[in-house]
């Protein structure tokens, strides 16, 4: 099973990662959290890696929708967005939404994950 929705851009790091908070924004979602794993790895391992950020975005909506179907779905919740660099590629991965009714075999999360899907797409889509 494919848990990510992957694009694969040729515009820079920083320059991607500005280009998604505005696709996430057009589709309704915030972003609450940011991981700067490559800084966080240096600081407490001194290891170096590729430019690699992880974007909690969420959509309130969407989340209540969700937390009301069922209140443990916020371990599932934000929305995880990745940004990193591949050779010479930026990727960014969205977390697939069809995980968490996957995962709960809830019918009644399918509303949601298919609307936060089709919202995440067509921020991806956005993009390339």
């Amino acid at each position: 099973m494919s848990y990510a929705r992957t694009v694969s851009l040729t515009s820079d790091f920083a320059t991607t990662v500005e280009a998604v908070r505005e696709a996430l924004a057009a589709q309704g979602f915030g972003v609450l959290t940011e991981i700067d794993v490559r800084a966080t790895l240096k600081a407490k391992l001194g290891h170096e890696m590729e430019d690699y950020l992880i974007l909690g975005a969420c959509n309130p909506p969407l989340a209540h929708r969700a937390i009301e179907a069922d209140r443990s779905i916020g371990l599932l919740l934000p929305c995880n967005v990745v940004v990193r660099r591949e050779g010479d590629h930026t990727l960014v991965q969205a977390l697939d939404p069809n995980t968490m009714v996957t995962l709960t075999g809830l019918p009644a999360l399918q509303p949601v994950a298919r609307e936060a899907a089709a919202r995440l797409d067509d921020a991806l889509a956005s993009l390339g």
